[in-house]
């Protein structure tokens, strides 16, 4: 069975990075470039469920996908220390550079001065700007304009662009032992998540009717059957389970089949074997009785038990706040600044943007609390707004809480 690898990066690296992953027997790579590496986040979202893995050209890309918090597959980036830097350096010294006063953006000083220790040469004059967190290529850029005339190494692509026709300045690409040491690396996490993934899960449901089941269990790309006792038995993976549950937080499931029955309880078991699973789904169907009429726990080994959702019922039309609030995992306080947010725009939507504001929270933090009220069915999906720059889109959403 194949694998398929996102590989992500400026134009001109993919496919060279692309081809040596495919030099791998059973890997195959979906080529996804960008102009500028902030695209990066908006291009990881949209192709998600297409890959297995993610390799990223560089550690810019791949930090800003991650702090975007839309990585939800195995990733890995190629490094540029070690062979890749000693590769630009003998290029460099082949040119007729003093390798000894460079500046470097990207790169840690630990790792540049361990492969000019490598190599026998005097990293004490190199200038370092390592990749962190707020780092942009108009920083990059600044910091090599900075002093005398020297040679720059970037690992941005943006950087030299904007830079090539003003200094001498080498852009670094990834060698190929380097692709093969960060795809090694990704195909060995990405088959222990995919074991994880196969895992067994087995729900027992309780209800009164039959109604919307079947759908249910579609949408979780699994299988329903008539159990002992009236119960049905739904039968899954963990791979989809977890994304359905957002990480088994909540099960969105539950509160629309309790708009359908006074009774609704579900217990799921995740195990090895189907026996396994079977065992702890009865488990978890026990303690969902004892919450209440609709409920839902997960259990797992070593006697860890996970409740999904409670729902208490509540008098039409009346909000309880403090059921939505154990529902969705946020705080009472939270969701009376959103209720206030949606009486304030009636069915306009609104963009995470703006939505942090109100929350006064940063964008991937209100990205995260609009995810668990999109899973919850209190929040919907609209669309997305181009802001005009190279930034990622924004998007936008309709409060339905």
């Amino acid at each position: 069975m194949g694998i398929v690898i996102g590989v992500v990066g400026p134009h001109d690296l993919v496919d060279d990075v692309a081809a040596t992953c495919e030099e791998q027997p059973g890997v195959s790579a979906l080529r996804l470039d960008y102009d500028h590496e902030s695209q990066a986040p908006s291009i990881v979202e949209a192709h998600a469920s297409a890959v297995e893995g993610w390799l990223f050209t560089g550690i810019v890309p791949y930090m800003l996908s991650r702090d975007a918090d839309v990585l939800t597959r195995p990733a890995a980036f190629v490094d540029y220390s070690g062979a890749t830097l000693l590769s630009g350096l003998v290029r460099l010294l082949s040119q007729g550079q003093d390798v000894t006063t460079l500046s470097i953006d990207t790169l840690s000083a630990g790792d540049v001065a361990a492969t000019f220790g490598e190599a026998g040469l005097d990293a004490a004059e190199v200038r370092t700007l390592p990749y962190r967190a707020g780092m942009t290529s108009d920083k990059a850029i600044a910091f090599h304009r900075r002093g005398p005339a020297h040679a720059v190494i970037t690992c941005l692509s943006s950087v030299y662009e904007a830079l090539r026709g003003q200094m001498h300045v080498l852009r670094l690409a990834p060698s190929v032992h380097s692709v093969r040491v960060a795809l090694r690396q990704l195909l060995l996490t990405a088959e222990g998540q995919a074991q994880e993934d196969a895992q067994i899960a087995l729900g027992l449901i309780e209800v009164d009717g039959e109604e919307g089941l079947l759908r249910e269990a579609t949408a979780l790309g699994g299988t329903l059957a008539a159990f002992r006792g009236g119960t049905h038995l739904l039968v899954t993976t963990r791979g989809p389970l977890h994304d359905a549950t957002g990480g088994f937080s909540s099960l969105p499931m539950l509160a629309r089949l309790a708009g359908h029955n006074s009774v609704v309880r579900v217990g799921f078991g995740l195990g090895r074997s189907a026996a396994e699973a079977e065992s702890l789904a009865r488990r978890a169907l026990a303690r969902a009785r004892r919450i209440g009429s609709v409920a839902a726990v997960l259990s797992l080994r070593a006697d860890t038990d996970i409740v999904l959702e409670s729902v208490t019922a509540v008098p039409a039309g009346e909000q309880n706040l403090t059921v939505l609030a154990r529902r969705v995992g946020l705080s009472v306080p939270t969701l009376e600044k959103l209720v206030e947010a949606k009486a304030a725009v009636g069915e306009e939507p609104l963009t995470t943007k703006e939505i942090a504001e109100r929350l006064a929270v940063q964008q991937r933090t209100a990205r995260r609390m609009l995810h668990r009220l999109e899973l919850a069915g209190l929040a919907e999906r609209t669309g997305n707004l181009t802001s005009g720059s190279s930034g990622r889109p924004l998007t936008l959403y309709r409060l339905t809480l």
